[in-house]
């Protein structure tokens, strides 16, 4: 019975967050609009690229802007292709892949990152090697919390038994309307509290997923 593990990236398996913060705060800065702190762009990550641009327009008075947020969406999307040299792996994250790589298991990568930011990064930090399946944020017409991109990961790897590993409440509620098992990160971008986040499991140090894993597969 094959098995695997699926991850979310942002937040999750790295901290991408500084990289994003940096891309953003050039195009901002090019128009006059005054930058972000790197705690405050953490706030704003997790339902894709476009949101995130929202996000951050909204903050400054200029929601309503359309054209505008436009023209920073694509400028932004031109530097984050290749935002990534800030970004580093969670501790620990290398080895929990091996290790779960070694117990056989399929690994897969399902964010709301659009697939060229997803492919650059994970090949940049050499942890592309570990997933056949990657599904970004602009691979279908919908992205997470919609369940289908974490459905449609399962079925191009076509495990019987899966975990979901994610760090947001968008994470937890794909794993939920998916009705998968949810073991959630909490050292990444979450703005609620762990207790609040519906999940199967929680995790501080990836040395401590592969046990969990295992448990939740056994139970699943």
């Amino acid at each position: 019975m094959k098995q695997a593990v699926v991850f979310d990236l942002d937040g999750t398996l790295i901290d991408s967050a500084p990289d994003i913060h940096a891309a953003a705060n050039t195009v901002l800065e090019r128009r006059d609009i005054a930058p972000f702190t790197l705690a405050e762009a953490r706030g704003f990550v997790g339902h894709g690229a476009a949101v995130f641009v929202q996000r951050c327009l909204s903050a400054r008075g200029l929601a309503a802007d359309t054209a505008l947020q436009a023209e920073v969406l694509d400028e932004f999307l031109a530097l984050y292709e290749g935002a990534v040299h800030l970004t580093l792996p969670y501790p620990g994250v290398v080895a929990c892949l091996d290790a779960l790589a070694a117990e056989e298991l399929d690994l897969a990568v399902c964010t709301n990152k659009p697939e060229g930011p997803t492919a650059a990064v994970l090949t940049h930090l050499g942890l592309d090697r570990h997933f056949g399946v990657v599904v970004g944020g602009d691979t279908m017409a919908v992205r997470k919390p919609d369940p289908a991109p974490l459905l449609e990961v399962i079925a191009r790897v076509g495990a019987a038994r899966v975990v979901f590993v994610g760090d947001s409440e968008v994470d937890a509620e794909t794993a939920a309307r998916a009705e998968v098992p949810f073991a959630l990160y909490t050292e990444g971008y979450r703005r609620t509290s762990a207790e609040e986040l519906p999940h199967d499991a929680r995790f501080d140090a990836f040395g401590d997923l592969p046990a969990i894993v295992r448990r939740l597969l056994a139970v699943g």
